[in-house]
């Protein structure tokens, strides 16, 4: 928006199947007028100006950023922050920029990171320090239409024996899930840093050919799920959506609309809590974001349709309510359950999430900022709190991943066909 221009238009979000009451407008002069003032008075921090950021539910009292795995800048710091080029400030650096819409990112016990492009089909592989990626493979079967495509990726938790990883993508027929060898080219644990190519790490590595392990999830060009993640227990987790069919979410015939739990093989685990079935939990519109806490807790970021996008605290067998509930609301004797935050879809649109310490760090697509969100225990503390925000904004954000390095890594998503590409686009960021 250019300088002087003294209203702000927030437009109607129609790419992802939602429909919007209208438009909303706002006086700039006035917002300006009312945080100078709070912060005069000591009542705000001063992070520049963001569209729709009223208090989400489930927190009542007020908290700090706390600090995950090592020193935090504050919250205004980072805000304020610049993240562009290859240095940034304030704990924000560029790790690497050029990335054609990339989904998410998958670490190596070597420490190279491996980068899931959703519309190309390649997989990266970044190594340690690294800037420039070089492509592991382009994933055979590939079709990207909407929403669909390569989407997430997961690196066996035995990858030192076993040399999985794994991919959840669209091919021509289904959603699914496949896993390969990858052997050779320093990608084991204890390997030395080197270029993209492979210098000074030997040969490049080698790929074998894809092995199905789950297939015939239903696909569409909205609501494919596609984040995979190994939990503490060794089980792969796969969040799926509805693909636009919000009758799938609450039949357990089905297992779109659902969170699964398989063995690392594709099988059912025989402790799932519906005997004989993946379906660990149900009632989900378009679950993208799982990560567990420091106690073992499942937390998954879901997309809600028109009113409220949650954050939700994942049990054995729950029950989260879509299409009977959207957000907050009538658990119907317990039957549901009710999420521990929501924001409304345009301060959010929440994808990828990453846990460090006892911070929730939650990319929003729409709202274009980063969410932390302190945990205690099972529950929040404290009002979620927005970053990357203001001179620091670097639009569409698709996942907060944690780095072995200590840092968490956002992925931008301004290439992906709704956002507005600037130089440099998409990048992922370091955040400390």
């Amino acid at each position: 928006m250019p300088p002087g221009r003294p209203m702000i238009r927030v437009l109607r979000d129609t790419a992802r199947g939602r429909s919007r009451p209208g438009r909303q407008w706002f006086d700039r002069r006035r917002w300006w007028a009312f945080v100078v003032s709070a912060c005069a008075l000591g009542l705000v921090a001063c992070a520049g100006p963001s569209a729709g950021t009223s208090s989400p539910t489930g927190s009542t009292v007020g908290g700090s950023s706390g600090s995950p795995g090592g020193t935090t800048p504050s919250r205004e710091a980072r805000s304020a922050a610049g993240a562009g080029g290859g240095g940034g400030t304030a704990g924000v650096r560029t790790v690497v920029d050029g990335l054609d819409a990339p989904w998410d990112v998958a670490f190596l016990p070597s420490g190279d990171a491996l980068i899931s492009e959703r519309d190309s089909g390649r997989i990266l592989r970044l190594p340690p320090g690294g800037t420039t990626p070089s492509v592991l493979m382009t994933l055979p079967g590939v079709v990207h239409r909407g929403e669909s495509g390569l989407l997430g990726l997961a690196v066996s938790p035995t990858f030192a024996t076993d040399r999985y990883v794994y991919a959840y993508y669209t091919s021509a027929q289904d959603n699914r899930i496949v896993r390969f060898h990858v052997t050779g080219g320093g990608t084991g644990a204890g390997a030395g840093t080197g270029g993209g190519t492979g210098t000074g790490r030997g040969a490049p590595p080698r790929v074998d050919a894809p092995t199905p392990i789950l297939t015939g999830l239903a696909d569409g060009v909205i609501h494919n799920g596609g984040r995979i993640r190994f939990g503490p227990d060794g089980m792969l987790y796969a969040g799926v959506g509805d693909t636009g069919d919000r009758s799938l979410a609450q039949n357990r015939e089905r297992l779109n609309g659902k969170i699964l739990r398989m063995r690392p093989d594709g099988t059912v685990p025989p402790d799932n809590p519906f005997p004989g079935s993946l379906v660990y939990s149900l009632g989900h519109r378009n679950v993208q974001g799982l990560a567990w806490d420091a106690g073992g807790r499942l937390w998954a970021a879901e997309f809600g349709q028109d009113r409220f996008d949650e954050i939700n605290l994942i049990v054995a067998g729950g029950n989260y309510g879509w299409p009977v509930v959207e957000g907050t609301g009538d658990t119907e004797g317990g039957r549901f359950r009710n999420p521990l935050v929501t924001w409304t879809t345009a301060q959010a649109s929440p994808s990828g999430i990453a846990i460090r310490g006892s911070t929730l760090y939650v990319a929003a697509l729409r709202g274009q900022r980063l969410w932390e969100v302190q945990l205690a225990g099972a529950t929040v503390r404290g009002k979620p709190q927005a970053v990357l925000t203001g001179t620091a904004a670097m639009g569409r954000l698709r996942a907060a991943v944690d780095a072995p390095d200590g840092s968490v890594w956002i992925i931008t998503n301004n290439t992906d066909g709704r956002g507005q590409p600037r130089a440099g686009d998409d990048r992922i960021l370091a955040l400390r």
